[in-house]
């Protein structure tokens, strides 16, 4: 094989390694939006505290990706977080469904996991879930176990 064979199949390693590059790094920061649906609605939560819970950051029911969070903002009057959630339209939830922030292991990142209730109405375009658990935030959590610890002795 003669020298510039060579180098045309080491320059066409390192382009798909660079295009390999990119999608794992659309990947991993959750910029890249793979189907986006047309027929998405958006139902909001309100939680007294997100932790470290992100725009984009993932919706799941039962382990499965149903959205994603479009929005966090904050309600002034009530003093909680609004986060706004876009469904993918093929999944429909009751009115009755709960929301909690969770951890993805240990120290991953932070996702909105819905449970379904058992009404039989669901929820519609612009739609609240009431009942929320906000995020276990690790800080408290150590704080109070060390305060308690210190109240002990």
């Amino acid at each position: 094989m003669n020298t510039r064979n060579i180098e045309i199949l080491v320059g066409g390693f390192v382009v798909l390694a660079v295009i390999a590059m990119v999608m794992l790094s659309l990947k991993v920061s959750n910029l890249a939006s793979y189907g986006d649906d047309e027929d998405a609605y958006e139902i909001i939560a309100q939680f007294d505290n997100i932790g470290g819970l992100k725009e984009r950051s993932p919706v799941s029911a039962g382990g499965v990706r149903v959205g994603k969070v479009s929005a966090i903002d904050y309600n002034n009057e009530e003093f909680t977080a609004v986060v706004t959630m876009q469904i993918q339209g093929g999944y429909q939830f009751p009115i009755d469904t709960s929301a909690s922030i969770l951890t993805a292991g240990l120290l991953g990142e932070q996702y909105v996991g819905l449970e379904p209730g058992g009404d039989e109405e669901n929820l519609v375009q612009g739609g609240e879930i009431d009942i929320t658990q906000s995020a276990l935030v690790l800080e408290q959590v150590i704080g109070q176990f060390l305060y308690s610890k210190a109240q002990e002795e």
